[in-house]
């Protein structure tokens, strides 16, 4: 998913030094009920808003928690940045010696896995607890770039006083999101972080554009994955007198042959081969293979999905499909949650004109939306109506919406879900048991 511009924590032609005394002020201001001299930034507000609902106190914050070295150590190994961490150090470490910064490197969590820096501002990092294996989310620390960014989903700069919490006003912090490109799911983020004074509007660019590199680079890491797959199964897909699919562990399609070669196939997530119900293909022989799987759909008519769970709550967004022959998960890009949700609480389905509205703020947008909804519906077979597009009569659905109306899809600046959280927040009725009523 593209980026929106870059919003950068310093306005163009505003004295640094004079800004971070207007943001101490705006601070001040914030915490003691008086009216502010300034507006903060939408991003910054809104992540305020989180912080102050968690309950963290902007004077005693507590260290944040420490995973163990063994704990450490194991999240480094598993983590899937660790491919493209040489990629990302190259990039980024000889700009931020120069302006003085650490590079850091989370996973999706905000726990720190990486963190190098000259010995200056290491110690600068270690004073406020930036160290590897701390947690930096906003439950933990409050608003600071890597916890933002990853609530929001894309790429933050915070400024001085820009930070709930006291003693972080002396930094300056850049973030940027990394994501899967073959389903948008969050791994991590990259980050640089050094003392106020080495603020500068293009460190935001920097970190965007290095996360862009390292989900190209990861990109390219899958497709050669995909080429080993095929050429392993080439022989097996030559005998075969039938549809097949050859995926990979995660349902990326290598190679088929008799049969329209879908981009991914929704595998169960328990599967040792035999029988499967997959959505867009129905009941399925499920064979291992080296790296993956043989699937060869069977024409027996197959049960519908009677389940539709959708998981706004967590990050990245979720949905869980479940029949009787199984249950799957799949992780939503943020543009396809938004859609579910909007179907979701308009059980009677909306034309595509309405859906661009809800989404975009306008009609104009209407071939997007349905390329997105045919995405959708390719994951999600027998979910799926259309004319109007809908949830099927059939299937249940049900929202495991977070606590409060702000944290529901909170990176979504769709006209639709900003509406769905004013109501919900001046109803007072939880989201969920409107969809279920509606259901």
């Amino acid at each position: 998913m593209p980026f929106p511009p870059l919003d950068a924590a310093l306005p163009a032609g505003a004295d640094a030094r004079e800004h971070a005394l207007l943001l101490r002020r705006v601070h001040e201001a914030a915490l003691s009920g008086r009216p502010a001299p300034a507006r903060l930034r939408p991003v910054i507000q809104d992540s305020w808003s989180r912080t102050r609902r968690l309950g963290i106190d902007p004077d005693s914050t507590p260290p944040p928690r420490l995973a163990a070295p063994s704990e450490l150590h194991r999240l480094r190994e598993e983590s899937p940045l660790a491919g493209v961490l040489p990629l990302i150090r190259d990039s980024l470490m000889s700009v931020a010696d120069h302006a003085d910064h650490a590079m850091l490197v989370t996973d999706a969590s905000g726990q720190v896995l990486w963190r190098e820096g000259s010995r200056r501002v290491r110690t600068v990092c270690e004073r406020v607890g930036l160290v590897e294996g701390a947690f930096w989310n906003e439950g933990s620390t409050g608003t600071n770039a890597i916890g933002t960014a990853l609530t929001v989903g894309r790429p933050v700069q915070v400024y001085s006083a820009e930070h709930f919490v006291r003693n972080l006003h002396t930094l300056t912090c850049a973030c940027a999101p990394v994501h899967d490109p073959r389903d948008g799911r969050l791994l991590g983020a990259v980050d640089v972080t050094g003392p106020v004074s080495t603020v500068h509007p293009s460190t935001l660019a920097l970190v965007s554009a290095v996360a862009r590199l390292a989900e190209a680079h990861l990109q390219s890491l899958h497709h050669a994955h995909l080429e080993r797959l095929r050429s392993v199964a080439a022989p097996l897909l030559a005998g075969m007198g039938g549809p097949a699919l050859v995926v990979d562990d995660a349902g990326w399609t290598a190679a088929a042959v008799r049969m329209e070669p879908l981009r991914r196939v929704l595998l169960p997530a328990r599967r040792e081969g035999g029988t499967a119900w997959l959505p867009a293909l129905g009941e399925c022989s499920l064979e291992p293979l080296p790296g993956g799987w043989l699937v060869r759909p069977r024409p027996t008519e197959a049960a519908a999905p009677t389940s539709v769970s959708l998981e706004l709550g967590g990050s990245p967004p979720s949905v869980t499909v479940s029949s009787p022959s199984g249950t799957w998960s799949h992780r939503l890009t943020p543009r396809h949650a938004e859609l579910l949700l909007l179907l979701a609480a308009r059980r009677d389905g909306a034309t595509a004109a309405q859906l661009s509205h809800a989404v975009f703020g306008s009609e104009g947008h209407t071939v997007t939306v349905r390329a997105e909804i045919s995405r959708l519906r390719r994951h999600l077979g027998g979910v799926l109506a259309s004319r109007p597009y809908r949830f099927g009569d059939d299937v249940d659905v049900r929202l495991a919406a977070p606590a409060a109306p702000a944290d529901l899809l909170p990176a979504s600046t769709a006209p639709g879900v900003r509406s769905l959280r004013r109501e919900w927040e001046e109803s007072g009725l939880p989201l969920a048991l409107r969809v279920e009523a509606a259901t």
